[in-house]
């Protein structure tokens, strides 16, 4: 098959998804093209069947915004066309899913309907809970959804949230996110820990892109009260607009010395071979594969019981979940996992073996036979 994908570049796990879905296809064989602003963040090496094309925008003064959905409508047209593309797959209803409706009609009287490609739409979270949730917005995303061949959703919970918010007449199918095992696994780099400056202490991870939605000031704030019974240092990988406050916040504490903020990072298996226990306490998670890829390189996590957390976390095995904001639950999981070795053990031998169950070749073969379903039907 000749598939496009169209998906945000920067740090997410959109994107992160979306890179690793067309670098797998690609692996199988399937020519792959990528619509983005720049190259995914997660795409790595050079493959001979995958193909970036950066959406260039036009600046016009008249203007406040850039025109990316129009520009990147053309891009996917262009290539649609001339490389004979089966499937566009968009990652997120706005703007990708849109932008391919748009190029679909655009190639109207160039192809027959029959050879223009089928549109796969994959909601992530953010274009439901977020853009979705505002009133002026929800007719577009409806639109995007109801417009598309094919949708999915990364959890079920975000399909019933889906479901709820808009009413979609068009069936959603729940598939997975996924992790690459034969990258993310548990392994020793002791150099690592010196490069850090770290001692014999337990480590703390958080990994994200410093969101609202990931409550930066409750992990502070957990690891604050961890600090105080155990000795521990905690790692925040990522940036984004939270970041300032968080730094504040540490500041404040008095606790500068046992944070660590790293900055975005491509290679995060060296630091989650390091870290003890993972900390997720999002308001709001469609699937969390930050955790998922934690738990495949063995370590616990203490997040929360909002969205997809629960649908592959299983308290008491895999880490723990709790209501948002309760601080003071999250901080007495954090303590159990780093104060009973035993207990920690069993927990990142269980995690190791869930994260298998979402192993990238399973998936990936759902969405072959997605894309290959929808083929056959036209």
């Amino acid at each position: 098959m000749k598939i496009g994908i169209s998906c945000h570049h920067t740090y997410g796990g959109s994107g992160a998804i979306a890179a690793e879905l067309g670098k797998a296809l690609a692996s199988k064989g399937h020519i792959v093209h990528f619509f983005s602003q720049a190259a995914p963040f997660r795409l790595g090496a050079f493959s001979r069947n995958i193909f970036c094309h950066e959406i260039e925008v036009m600046h016009y003064p008249l203007f406040e915004s850039p025109f990316y959905s129009l520009a990147l409508a053309s891009k996917i047209a262009d290539i649609a066309y001339y490389e004979k593309l089966d499937i566009v797959h968009a990652h997120y209803a706005i703007p990708h899913a849109l932008s391919a409706m748009l190029a679909r009609q655009m190639l109207e009287d160039k192809c027959a309907a029959s050879t223009c490609f089928k549109l796969v739409t994959t909601l992530h979270g953010t274009d439901i809970t977020v853009v979705g949730a505002d009133r002026w917005m929800q007719d577009v995303v409806r639109l995007a959804i109801n417009k598309s061949d094919g949708v999915t959703a990364v959890s079920a919970w975000l399909k019933e949230e889906t479901v709820r918010m808009f009413s979609p007449k068009k069936e959603i199918t729940v598939i997975p996110n996924f992790v690459d095992t034969s990258l993310f696994f548990r392994t020793s780099k002791p150099e690592i820990r010196e490069q850090l400056g770290l001692g014999d202490e337990k480590i703390v991870i958080h990994i994200s892109n410093f969101r609202p939605v990931k409550c930066i000031g409750d992990i502070i704030r957990v690891f604050y009260a961890v600090s105080r019974r155990t000795e521990a240092t905690l790692l925040l990988v990522g940036d984004g607009p939270e970041r300032s406050d968080a730094e504040i916040q540490v500041r404040q504490l008095g606790i500068v010395d046992r944070v660590r903020f790293l900055g975005k990072l491509d290679d995060i298996v060296p630091l989650l071979s390091l870290a003890d226990i993972m900390l997720m306490p999002s308001n709001a998670e469609s699937f969390g594969l930050a955790a998922l890829e934690a738990m495949a390189c063995g370590v616990p996590v203490v997040a929360t019981m909002a969205g997809g957390f629960s649908e592959f976390i299983v308290p008491g095995i895999h880490g723990y979940l709790h209501a948002p904001g309760d601080i003071k639950a999250m901080t007495e999981s954090a303590l159990l996992l780093l104060s009973d070795q035993a207990h920690w053990l069993e927990c990142s031998n269980a995690c190791v073996q869930q994260a298998k169950r979402y192993e990238t070749a399973l998936l990936v073969e759902h969405y072959e036979a997605y894309y290959a379903g929808l083929l056959a039907a036209s």
